[in-house]
């Protein structure tokens, strides 16, 4: 579930997880809502060297909540290998700017529980 995630990027996942984005925090409130999503999904939760905003292990999901940093040229490249490296590892990652996730979260619950379960209704 950690898939070798050393000491250290625990303890950066839980300073992150103290520290969430305003972004972060909207999305938590309804990804820890275990009767729309049918799964646990945690937050900061570390994938190798990396540290993802949400995962879903059942469903081998990362969720990524991008700030406006996300597109400047270096961020996306770096985001590029990144989502290279953990794609490697079987899991899939659906990304969201803070934008879509504070001015529109029904579609992003949409999208997410469409990638869980495209049969099932909101």
């Amino acid at each position: 579930m950690f898939y070798g995630a050393s000491r250290n990027i625990f303890e950066k996942a839980s300073e992150l997880r103290r520290n969430m984005t305003e972004a972060e925090k909207i999305l938590w409130i309804e990804l820890k809502n275990r009767q729309i999503f049918k799964a646990r999904l945690r937050r900061q939760h570390p994938i190798d060297i990396f540290i993802a905003d949400f995962y879903c292990h059942k469903h081998k999901l990362v969720i990524e909540v991008d700030g406006a940093i996300h597109s400047e040229k270096e961020i996306l490249e770096y985001d590029d290998g990144r989502t290279h490296d953990i794609e490697k590892l079987g899991i899939k990652i659906l990304r969201f700017t803070n934008i879509e996730v504070m001015t529109d979260i029904q579609t992003v619950k949409q999208r997410i529980l469409d990638e869980i379960n495209p049969l099932r209704p909101l």
